[in-house]
């Protein structure tokens, strides 16, 4: 199928901002569902409130459209009622890490096949411009005119210690390897994190002086690398990018499956 066979036409054209990354991700995350062969019918989105999270209204799948930082709660009702279902979870700054972030570390906690798309844009850009868990120490917002004192969180770092099984970070600029990223995040059994640096020019761009799409994006590449590069070593200040855990271990739903056969064997043995 086309790209455009996957997109809700009559919710077209989309209202992101000019220059807005997450129509790159939705575009990425199209051609690597297509490239999987995933049926429309066996994909179900979820998601919560914000910028990131109209794209469960513009995608042509069973889709959820959440209250802010619940989309993980949501996806897991989800998963567990119909786990042979393929749960997409694309989410912002919010819904992933602040109000949503106890069900983040607990999701990957629980390693449930659920697929997490984090868009990091390091600005609540929906809403006016705040500033974010993710918009790092010194940068400007609207409730942050004199620089932000919070240092960020690293998604990477927090979604390993939390337990999540596949582990991965790219950019809207590394659309290749984007793609191939989320197919084996999808692909993956159990909790996928993938966060992805998508461009805000609009808020983030302007507070932060940094340019239009085209200059954040050119800031991803010259400000990135690859995990393990010899430039990483040259210069610790430098992103890294790619696959960070990629580790078989049990899936929640499959383990619960387990746990409800042994209760029904037990009852079954008593006659009730």
């Amino acid at each position: 199928m086309a790209v455009k066979d996957y997109v809700r036409k009559r919710f077209m054209p989309h209202i992101w901002c000019p220059g807005c990354g997450h129509g790159i991700v939705m575009n990425n995350l199209i051609r690597a569902i297509e490239n999987l062969g995933i049926l429309k019918n066996d994909i179900v989105m979820v998601t919560g409130i914000g910028c990131s999270s109209r794209i469960s209204g513009y995608m042509d799948f069973h889709t959820l459209h959440t209250i802010h930082g619940r989309a993980l709660a949501f996806g897991t009702g989800v998963k567990l009622s119909r786990p042979e279902l393929t749960v997409i979870v694309p989410m912002g700054d919010g819904d992933a890490i602040a109000i949503g972030g106890n069900h983040f570390i607990h999701a990957a906690r629980r390693n449930i096949d659920i697929t997490a798309v984090i868009m990091n844009n390091g600005i609540y850009g929906m809403t006016g411009g705040q500033f974010s868990p993710l918009s790092g120490l010194g940068t400007r917002a609207t409730t942050a005119p004199y620089g932000n004192i919070y240092d960020a969180f690293d998604i990477v770092e927090l979604a390993k210690g939390a337990g999540a099984s596949f582990v991965a970070r790219t950019t809207t600029y590394h659309v290749t390897s984007m793609i191939k990223i989320l197919q084996k995040a999808i692909a993956h059994r159990g909790f996928s994190v993938v966060e992805i640096l998508s461009q805000c020019p609009t808020y983030f761009g302007r507070k932060n002086r940094m340019g239009d799409a085209v200059e954040m994006m050119n800031f991803y590449k010259t400000n990135t690398t690859p995990i393990g590069s010899k430039k990483k070593a040259e210069n610790p200040d430098l992103i890294e990018r790619g696959i960070f855990v990629q580790d078989r271990r049990p899936e929640y739903c499959e383990e619960y499956g387990k746990v409800m056969e042994r209760a029904q064997a037990r009852d079954r043995a008593k006659g009730t």
